[in-house]
């Protein structure tokens, strides 16, 4: 049996300004690289600092994700990367909003610097098509 790979590309969300994709399918599981909090067209950081680039990040993974025949819900692993560690709780606040039951498994740490001067990073895997939820 053949392994799949598509490459993901949507306008709706910021294009890329280096030598990777937005997402990428293998078999059924969706690779989204790290969304910043852009503004679409001027590809500019939101105002408002990490509240608010949080909030714009996610909404552009929601959107890349439903591009990608998958969801919010069927994300199995985030990475949230903060240029400052102090941030934490008002990302976890944002983040809460969007992943609001069955959380993914995540990893969060602070880094040196992110491009652009941006606040939060934010990266996911996730399953595509329809996904039973199982809990245990």
């Amino acid at each position: 049996m053949a392994n799949i790979r598509k490459i993901i590309s949507t306008k709706k969300c910021p294009k890329v300004v280096a030598p990777y994709n937005q997402a990428v399918i293998a078999d059924h599981t969706v690779y989204c690289s790290g969304v910043l909090g852009l503004e679409v067209e001027s590809l500019q950081l939101v105002e408002g600092g990490a509240a608010a680039q949080t909030a714009k990040a996610l909404e552009h993974l929601t959107t890349l994700l439903e591009v990608a025949d998958s969801s919010i819900a069927n994300v199995v692993k985030t990475t949230v990367l903060l240029a400052d560690m102090n941030d934490y709780a008002v990302v976890n606040e944002e983040y809460k909003k969007v992943f609001s039951s069955n959380f993914p498994a995540r990893t969060c740490f602070a880094v040196n610097k992110l491009p652009l001067g941006a606040a939060v990073e934010i990266e996911a895997i996730a399953l595509t098509g329809e996904v039973i939820q199982v809990s245990s």
